[in-house]
C-alpha cells in the first residue's frame, strides 16, 4: 500500500507541475508572444501614429492642390501668382523697398 500511495503521490506532483508549467507557458506566450497582447498594443499605437500623419499628409495635399488650382490657366488668382513671384524669385515692383 505504501508504494502506491507514494506513486499515486509521485503521479499527482507530475502532473501538477506539469499543469503549473503549461499554464506559465501559454500565459507567457499571451503576453509576450509575437501575437501577445504587448505586441498588439505596440501595434495599435503604430497605427494610430499612422493615421494622424495621414491625416497631416492629406491637409498639405488639399493646401497644394487649392495653391494649384489657383494658378491654374482657367482660374488664375493674380494675388497668390504675385505672393509666389515675390516669394520664390525675389522679384518686387520699383517703388517698394526689400528689406532682408
Amino acid at each position: 500500500m505504501d508504494s502506491t500511495t507514494r506513486r499515486t503521490g509521485l503521479t499527482d506532483l507530475l502532473v501538477y507541475t506539469g499543469s503549473l508549467l503549461l499554464i506559465v507557458y501559454f500565459t507567457y506566450a499571451a503576453l509576450q508572444g509575437e501575437y501577445g497582447l504587448f505586441r498588439l498594443f505596440m501595434v495599435e499605437a503604430k497605427e494610430q501614429a499612422l493615421i494622424d500623419e495621414l491625416e497631416s499628409l492629406q491637409a498639405d495635399r488639399a493646401v497644394i492642390a487649392n495653391k494649384t488650382k489657383r494658378l491654374s490657366n482657367s482660374y488664375l488668382d493674380l494675388d497668390l501668382l504675385d505672393e509666389q513671384a515675390r516669394r520664390i524669385l525675389g522679384m518686387a515692383r520699383g517703388d517698394e523697398i526689400v528689406i532682408r
